[in-house]
């Protein structure tokens, strides 16, 4: 058996739990993940008919909050995984909602052509995180926002035991459950704690080129809203 590795293993392990996926989240996050994306794009302030990309967007989470918030509003949901979007569109049945096939580090769009560029736990699944922000950078237009929502290493403290006890035990063991592959949320956790902290995050975002940068912790500091502008 070939053994993948990278972007072929990330591939791989959301086509095997795409029919489970947002159930786990609402599991997770005790249903505050929908909270999360309202702020998302909340934060994008997309203009009336603006046009957003969901990059990484798995089952269309965000697409499909950013037009309830702004109807009028063209929205493309993209990602690498096709089980992921196969199981978005047929669960969320929208006439205007854009699906497309793309690598995060390669976007096949040409520069300045979205006002809102927005992400829901891509950046610690790629493999060059500054590339991928540079490829927000360039499809975004001048004055556009990038979103992104993702996990980040939990913070030393006192809670920090019973954060790695749900990190470590009960997510595996409720993936196992519910989706029965606990490997793939054993990753969950090794890649939250090997990932750039919130302030480097936010640093690497300036390097780019954003400015107005800024973020702010969630659900104990494990994840972060990170937001700058073009």
């Amino acid at each position: 058996m070939v053994k993948l590795t990278g972007a072929d293993y990330v591939q791989a392990m959301f086509s095997r739990i795409a029919s489970r996926y947002d159930l786990m989240n609402r599991l997770m996050t005790a249903g505050q993940d929908t909270r999360w994306r309202r702020e998302v794009i909340h934060r994008t302030q997309l203009p009336p008919d603006g046009r957003l990309l969901d990059l990484g967007a798995g089952t269309g989470d965000l697409a499909r909050e950013a037009e309830l918030q702004e109807p009028t509003s063209w929205v493309v949901a993209a990602d690498f995984t096709l089980d992921m979007m196969r199981v978005g569109r047929a669960h969320y049945i929208s006439t205007k909602l854009n699906w497309l096939a793309v690598d995060a580090l390669c976007i096949p769009v040409p520069n300045e052509s979205f006002e809102a560029v927005v992400s829901g736990f891509l950046l610690r699944n790629v493999i060059d995180i500054d590339q991928c922000l540079r490829e927000q950078y360039r499809v975004l237009k001048p004055g556009g926002y990038m979103v992104a929502l993702d996990t980040t290493r939990p913070p030393e403290n006192f809670l920090r035991p019973l954060i790695n006890f749900y990190l470590h035990i009960i997510i595996p063991n409720l993936g196992r459950i519910i989706t029965g592959e606990a490997d793939a949320y054993t990753y969950l956790p090794e890649s939250t704690e090997s990932f750039l902290e919130a302030e480097q995050l936010a640093a690497n975002m300036k390097e780019t080129g954003y400015h107005q940068v800024g973020f702010r912790r969630l659900m104990f500091g494990t994840i972060a809203l990170h937001w700058g502008r073009k």
